[in-house]
């Protein structure tokens, strides 16, 4: 049976697989771990800032330097849409071959 593991069995008490096949199952264990590693690297970009920050600039134009980028939340505001830009399309070009 799928999702079967020792020493507990069959653990689902939510019932989110009562109705899905082998293909779903596999899908959302993929997406499981692919969530738990996302959230690991945003662990690591939220604690390395305390100790380490890149030299040089992180927008040239408009003369920003990674030092001046403030850790936590308070950097998303300074970070210029541009580069948020380039974030998200990265993420989106590197996820797209993953899509059906």
């Amino acid at each position: 049976e799928l999702g079967v593991q020792d020493p507990v069995g069959f653990w689902d008490p939510a019932g989110l697989s009562k109705d899905s096949d082998a293909e779903t199952f596999k899908r959302r264990r993929t997406t499981e771990l692919k969530h738990g590693r996302v959230a690991m690297y945003a662990t690591l970009g939220y604690l390395v800032p305390e100790y380490f920050r890149f030299p040089g600039y992180l927008s040239p134009s408009e003369g920003l330097r990674f030092e001046d980028v403030p850790n936590g939340l308070a950097a998303l505001s300074k970070v210029p849409l541009n580069g948020w830009l380039q974030i998200v399309l990265f993420c989106g070009f590197y996820e797209f071959p993953t899509y059906n």
